[in-house]
């Protein structure tokens, strides 16, 4: 078992989270055998943009999102992020895990899958594509960046977040699939009840040992 830092950074500005996680990236890069990190938190409201996204996947452009858009170092198409919905970003050396994006990219659903078995809820792959699905509705995106092994970005779990800010996107550019929340499922679910959950299982993914460790800046 491996110790890494946990950092719960609360709700949080995606431009503040990035400067975390790249600290923490860049502190791997220096030293590859140093302490990894899992970041874990709620954005503010916003839209992001991955790699090589498409602009046709903005239903009524640039112009007509309601959050600003940012556009990221991460694989994956355009993304709602708000509160209610929990974003974990572990910062990894996949040389001490398995050095295969692949794996890692099964490996962050798996984590959303214990999730939901913990909660009673049937999460779901789809074929040749990345993220989990419940009752046909997608409930978690992926989305990864690496550098020479070291890993940004992850996933994102709609637990109890609106919607409504989906609606002026093709979320992950898939028009024939609808977005859902875990709360549509569980009345009454928050992310103060996910968190725990969301944590034990990425540390049982990943073989971790998860330390409080506090942001910095």
């Amino acid at each position: 078992m491996r110790q890494a830092d946990l950092l719960q950074l609360g709700l949080v500005s995606i431009t503040d989270a990035l400067a975390q996680q790249w600290q923490r990236q860049q502190q791997l890069l220096l030293r590859p055998n140093g302490r990894e990190a899992v970041l874990l938190m709620q954005h503010s409201p916003c839209y992001t943009m991955g790699r090589g996204s498409s602009a046709t996947h903005l239903r009524r452009g640039v112009q007509g999102l309601s959050h600003p858009l940012h556009h990221v170092d991460r694989g994956g198409e355009v993304t709602h992020h708000c509160p209610g919905q929990l974003v974990l970003w572990p910062v990894l050396n996949l040389q001490h895990h398995t050095p295969d994006l692949h794996w890692y990219l099964r490996s962050l659903e798996a984590v959303v899958l214990t999730v939901l078995a913990a909660l009673g809820l049937p999460g779901e792959r789809q074929p040749d594509l990345t993220g989990v699905w419940c009752g046909g509705r997608k409930v978690a995106a992926v989305g990864i960046g690496c550098r020479r092994w070291m890993t940004r970005h992850g996933l994102a779990l709609n637990v109890s977040c609106s919607l409504q800010g989906f609606d002026a996107i093709v979320p992950c550019g898939l028009r024939d699939h609808a977005v859902g929340r875990l709360l549509d499922w569980r009345p009454g679910l928050t992310c103060a009840h996910v968190e725990p959950l969301l944590l034990a299982a990425v540390a049982r993914q990943f073989n971790l040992e998860l330390l409080p460790c506090p942001a910095v800046g």
